[in-house]
């Protein structure tokens, strides 16, 4: 009878066990800041690491280390051009240039800041995010804005990678 009782319980935890599956998150996010004393939008963008060296290295045909003591000058540029390729902002109906700031390591995050100078008004952002997209198909790219006191959030997704906020 223990020898039933113990094939049961073992067979119920394996069951148990084999039900549950590990599944990983995808998803950057980004605060875009106006900040009218300045005439500038501050954009910070947090992404994973591996996801991101995983991504670039699928499009260039070869080992990216962002991130590591490994890093090259010519894969920061070829970052800085994904950035570019993938990631726009629109102000009051109008592309601007985004500069790239600087970049830091938090852990198993990377970390990009990004700015929109002279910007004297903003009415609205219209956001397009499609980084990771292209490696990623569960990727979620979340956007939070904060213009004058009024704070919106956005989620695009490969199906939905504009959004545009009004103030």
């Amino acid at each position: 009878m223990r020898k039933k009782i113990k094939i049961v319980f073992i067979a119920i935890f394996f069951i148990g066990l084999c039900s549950f599956t590990i599944h990983k998150f995808y998803v950057s996010v980004t605060q875009i800041n106006f900040v009218p004393e300045k005439k500038v939008i501050q954009i910070t963008a947090r992404f994973f690491i591996d996801d991101l060296n995983n991504a670039l290295e699928k499009s260039h045909k070869t080992k990216f280390y962002l991130g590591s003591s490994k890093e090259s000058a010519v894969q920061l540029e070829q970052f800085k051009k994904y950035i570019s390729d993938n990631f726009s902002i629109k102000v009051n109906a109008k592309f601007k240039e985004i500069q790239f700031v600087k970049k830091e390591i938090e852990d198993d995050v990377f970390i990009i800041y990004l700015k929109v100078s002279n910007v004297s008004k903003v009415n609205s952002i219209e956001v397009k995010n499609t980084l990771l997209f292209d490696f990623i198909t569960e990727q979620q790219n979340i956007i939070h804005t904060q213009v004058l006191n009024k704070k919106q959030s956005a989620l695009l997704t490969p199906d939905n990678p504009n959004e545009l906020l009004n103030y």
